[in-house]
Formats: structure tokens, sequence, C-alpha cells
């Protein structure tokens, strides 16, 4: 008898490993039921074309146009990109350069892309960005590849970064930079108090697409946030600002301080570099007077926008006006 007790331990022993055993393989068919039905599962979001219907999790993200420099921004890693300009991806930090040098380039921009490469990548997810004529036409076979998210070069920039951000999982990221910009903001409103309430400020600029002989006054995108959140006193003057000859360059005495563009490295930008070298410009008495400051300001396209360029673009500000004594 005193071997039965064990014996029938044993076997419940048995009895109860088996049991669970089949239990955890059964739990194991409910986990890969469980993964394929998140595989599987969708969501809708709210953009140019309307409401789409994604992948609640995509993984394969190819971006088309402008929104390629939105989800880089994000810290996303697209598998097709169409072309940036040089010039743009030599300035982004190492991280998003070596995102997009390894994402398959699919054409020169979104009008232009080889949709059947496109195709071969297998995208569960597609940001495009083109005017609207050319999405018109190419939206039927996108969306035969892969569900696409579209946003004009209209759109609000705040709103565009918030869906990207919220349809690639990125939304944290966003947050992060959002923070750190709100942040930049409130030191640089403090700081510079005295400054941003008695200083008139006169925005100039020259693209080297722009004719001979003519700049644009208040018109930047950097200038817009400045306006909206410092504020800084930059007069509006419309979208996009005012257009203006060389022969009015006088009138820009007005000002009690100029702002004007600068590459990365502080150097006059390639387009101003006429502005800057007339002698209108050296005989006005901002300049004369120290009170012509180069700012950075990232791109100048819209789709340029983020809270990180524009941190960058209230640091190179904050360094310009310290010149100018004394901070508040």
């Amino acid at each position: 008898m005193r071997f039965a007790r064990p014996r029938r331990h044993s076997a419940a022993l048995v009895a109860a490993l088996l049991g669970a055993a089949i239990l955890l393989a059964g739990c194991g068919g409910d986990d890969s039921d469980d993964q394929g039905d998140a595989a599987a599962a969708t969501r809708t979001v709210e953009a140019d074309n309307g409401t789409v219907k994604i992948p609640a999790h995509p993984q394969r993200v190819a971006t088309l146009g402008r929104l390629t420099l939105s989800f880089l921004d994000l810290g996303g890693k697209p598998v097709g990109v169409t072309e940036v300009d040089a010039p743009v991806v030599g300035l982004l930090p190492a991280e998003q350069r070596a995102a997009y040098k390894a994402a398959k380039l699919l054409g020169s921009s979104a009008s232009e892309a080889d949709l059947e490469l496109l195709a071969t990548l297998k995208p569960d997810l597609i940001l495009f960005s083109a005017p609207d004529s050319d999405f018109d036409q190419m939206k039927s076979q996108l969306e035969s590849i892969a569900p696409t998210i579209y946003f004009g070069f209209s759109s609000d920039w705040k709103t565009r970064l918030s869906v990207t951000a919220d349809s690639t999982g990125l939304t944290d990221a966003l947050n992060e930079q959002k923070s750190e910009y709100d942040e930049t903001l409130a030191e640089f409103k403090k700081k510079y108090s005295e400054i941003i309430k008695t200083t008139r400020f006169g925005e100039v600029n020259r693209g080297s697409w722009q004719d001979p002989g003519m700049f644009s006054l208040n018109g930047s995108q950097c200038s817009e946030i400045a306006r909206a959140d410092v504020p800084l006193n930059i007069p509006d003057l419309g979208e996009g600002g005012e257009e203006r000859s060389f022969e009015r360059i006088g009138d820009l005495s007005e000002y009690d301080v100029l702002i004007y563009p600068v590459d990365a490295e502080g150097k006059v930008a390639e387009g101003f570099v006429p502005v800057a070298e007339s002698n209108g410009w050296k005989a006005l008495p901002a300049v004369t007077s120290g009170k012509a400051l180069g700012v950075y300001c990232f791109g100048d396209i819209s789709f340029t926008r983020s809270y990180r360029t524009y941190s960058q673009y209230l640091d190179s500000l904050g360094q310009a006006l310290a010149k100018l004594a004394p901070a508040g």
C-alpha cells in the first residue's frame, strides 16, 4: 500500500500535466488567432480625401511627395519614397538621411511615381501629397495597391502632422516634439519679452527662383509661426507675404529690426545674396546699426513644417536677438 499512493499521485500528476499541455496548446492557438486578428484590424482616419480605412498597425509605409519629409521628421522609415531635393536631404539629421536613402526611390515626384514599382514593395499604407488634379488621376491606382492618405499643398500643417503620426503609430514622437517646442517657446517669450513688446520686425527674404531685382517681405513659413506663436510684431501682408522690387528697399527703413535668411552654417542664404550686396540694403538704418539679423529657417515649403524645425528656428532667432540689448 505504501507504493499505491505514489502511483496514484504520479497518475494524477501526469493527468494534470497533460491537461496543462492541452490548455497551453489551446492558448497558443488563441494567440495565433489574436495575432491574425491584429494584423487584419483596421480603423479610419480623416484626410483631404475623406474618411480612409487603414491598417490599425501599418508596417510598410510608402511616402510619395512632400509627406516624405513629414514622415521622416517623426522618425518614420518608409519602404519607398519619391525624391527629395539633395540640399534638403543634406540638412536632415543623420538618422533621417539614412532612412531616406534606405528606401526604394519611386520617382522624382508624387505625380511621376512608378506605381508598378510601388506595388512590388507591397506597402500596407501610402502617404501621398501632390496637386489635387494629380491625385484625382492617380487615386484609383494608388488605392488598388494600398489604403492611401492624401493631403494637398494647402492643408493645415498641424492637422497633417497629427494624422501622419496617428496613422503610422508615431504619435509619441509628435507629442515629444510638441512638448519640446512648447518649452522652447515659453523660455523664448520670457527671455525676450521686452524686445517682443517694443520692436517692429520686418522679415526680408528672397528665393533663388524669384525674378532678378525682386524680394519678398514678411512671407516665410517661419515668419508666420513667429507672428502667431511668439508673437513677434511682424506685419501680416497676407499668405506668402508681399513681393517687391529692389527699388523699394528703402521702404524697409520703417522697421526697427530686419530679419534675413541664413543657411545652417550662418552664411547669407544663396538666394538672398543679391539683396545683401545691394547698395540700398547696405544703406538701411537697421543694417548700419547692426539690427539686421540673420536667422535660419529650415526649408521654406509647407511640408517642412514641424515642431522640431520650429524649435530650431526659435533657437536661431534667440541667438540673433541676443545681439540686441537688453534681453527682457
